[in-house]
């Protein structure tokens, strides 16, 4: 149990009537002790107990009771003026004094993370949309976790966008941390967005997509002061997993572009959809010469596609194994997205020991039975062509 969820299990006057308790005892014992003995000094542990769970307020209150505790034991004993007990009270008074001040910074780091925390959800909702729980005969779920504790968005990205023909899909992870990582998350899901329902084809809407990365990186190593031959331009780059999941027609098509590739759940079995010829990052450089390869699975009623990222496939256990996802989904034969990524979730961070080293996210799209007939009936070749 971490610091701050004991603090939470205790009262709050359970609390405060610590410290106070504390300059009772140590007054009484400090008057009856022989005079040889000196015990004030231990009045010092109670401002600083208080200013690890109350504000300066209150941490300059037990202070200031504990300074009138030292100048009582002092005129009961000798005098105020008495070197050793003067000693003793201008210790005790600058002590509280700074304990008070740390208190403070504490209290407006505190306000500040929460005014933080609250940009950050507003950015999250705005740049991570949750997906739909339907699109057309479609159940989508989502899963994010952030690897830094508090952070509510990283690099990496999913999207839905529902087309005429039927719904496309992207998971990526957007390469480094902080900032750019999000500003390269944002750039992707706007050019998606905006692109998914323009472009007939699959590889043309991924060939787009690339683009569209290459100019965010390229403008924003304008923006900082460089070039397009700046030193890392090639180090920016995205990893995704593109699908396309027609209405009427029993099959994915995917476009990969370096990423982890998606798992297929078909009754209680885990199958891995490797593309024939994957692509490397968006933002590298040219896809090929001919452009992206797509490739079509099959993908019937009742089947459960998996996206996720490797934040996911790389969190380590105590021992430096990594997080057997198709082992552990198969063990969940016949859940819907929402209590598949439940399971995910609470076996992922056990598996971890509580916390990742990087961001994780997941995705899961069941096909519903019984939409239309195209979708329907006995399964067909895994891949589909």
């Amino acid at each position: 149990m971490g610091s701050g969820q004991w603090r939470q299990s205790i009262p709050g006057g359970a609390l405060l009537a610590a410290p106070f308790t504390l300059i009772a005892v140590v007054t009484l014992v400090d008057i009856n002790v022989p005079p040889e003995v000196h015990l004030g000094p231990f009045l010092v542990a109670a401002p600083a107990m208080t200013a690890s769970f109350a504000g300066p307020r209150m941490t300059a209150l037990v202070g200031a009771v504990a300074v009138l505790a030292q100048v009582a034991v002092a005129l009961d004993r000798s005098s105020i003026t008495d070197l050793n007990h003067t000693y003793q009270i201008v210790a005790l008074f600058l002590i509280s004094a700074t304990v008070t001040f740390f208190a403070y910074l504490r209290e407006r780091n505190a306000a500040e993370m929460v005014r933080l925390r609250t940009v950050a959800e507003a950015a999250q909702r705005g740049v991570l949309r949750p997906l739909p729980v339907r699109s057309g005969p479609l159940r989508l779920a989502s899963l994010y976790l952030a690897a830094v504790e508090g952070a509510e968005l990283g690099g990496d990205l999913y999207a839905a966008a529902r087309t005429p023909a039927g719904t496309r899909v992207i998971i990526g992870d957007v390469r480094g941390k902080g900032l750019d990582a999000i500003s390269g998350a944002a750039g992707v899901l706007g050019a998606f967005r905006a692109l998914a329902r323009q472009e007939g084809r699959l590889p043309a809407l991924v060939t787009r997509l690339d683009s569209s990365v290459t100019a965010h990186r390229i403008d924003s190593l304008n923006e900082n002061g460089g070039g397009t031959d700046a030193p890392g331009i090639t180090e920016a780059f995205v990893t995704a997993a593109v699908l396309d999941i027609p209405d009427d027609v029993p099959e994915v098509r995917l476009v990969s572009c370096g990423h982890p590739p998606p798992l297929l759940l078909r009754a209680g079995r885990v199958h891995t959809l490797h593309p024939t010829e994957p692509g490397p990052p968006l933002g590298v450089g040219p896809l090929s010469v001919v452009g992206p390869t797509e490739d079509a699975f099959s993908f019937q009623d009742g089947d459960v596609l998996l996206l996720y990222t490797d934040g996911v496939t790389e969190a380590r256990d105590r021992t430096g194994a990594f997080y057997p996802l198709a082992e552990r989904a198969a063990s969940w034969p016949g859940l819907g997205p929402e209590r598949l990524l439940a399971e995910v979730r609470a076996d992922l961070l056990r598996h971890a020991g509580g916390r990742l080293g990087d961001d994780a996210a997941v995705v899961a799209v069941e096909r519903v039975p019984g939409w239309g007939t195209a979708g329907s009936g006995t399964p067909g070749p895994f891949r589909a062509r």
